[in-house]
């Protein structure tokens, strides 16, 4: 493997590790949204920030384009929802829930679709 190649898979990788991370805390608040019925202010602005760091993140610079299309980030969301149930569960209702319980308070394809669409639109992007 030549050292261009592999530092664009390095490249790759991290964009893929980064995006993973804010994926993360953009489920963690739409979990806790859906599960609560309401929204706060804090929820908002993190979901706003995800969602915009992740787009910048995907964005090809030079080429244009995205690095990861709509199938990858669903599968990348779909790998981090247990993650961010889990966190999702410390935080909703102050804690009470078990991920479990929390999980049966959501429906997870519908968290996962309105991620999707967030990314698509560029939340809050005008």
């Amino acid at each position: 493997m030549s050292l261009p190649c592999e530092l664009e898979e390095m490249s790759l990788s991290d964009k893929i590790n980064k995006i993973d991370s804010y994926g993360v805390i953009l489920l963690i608040h739409l979990i806790e949204q859906k599960a609560e019925k309401r929204s706060t202010r804090s929820w908002e602005i993190s979901i706003e920030n995800a969602v915009r760091e992740i787009n910048k993140i995907n964005k090809r610079r030079k080429s244009g384009g995205v690095y990861l299309n709509q199938t990858e980030l669903m599968e990348i969301f779909q790998e981090g929802y247990q993650v961010a149930l889990k966190r999702a569960s410390l935080e909703a209702f102050e804690g009470r829930y078990e991920a479990e319980e929390l999980a049966a308070m959501v429906d997870k394809q519908e968290v996962l679709t309105h991620a999707l669409e967030l990314i698509k639109v560029g939340y809050g992007a005008n």
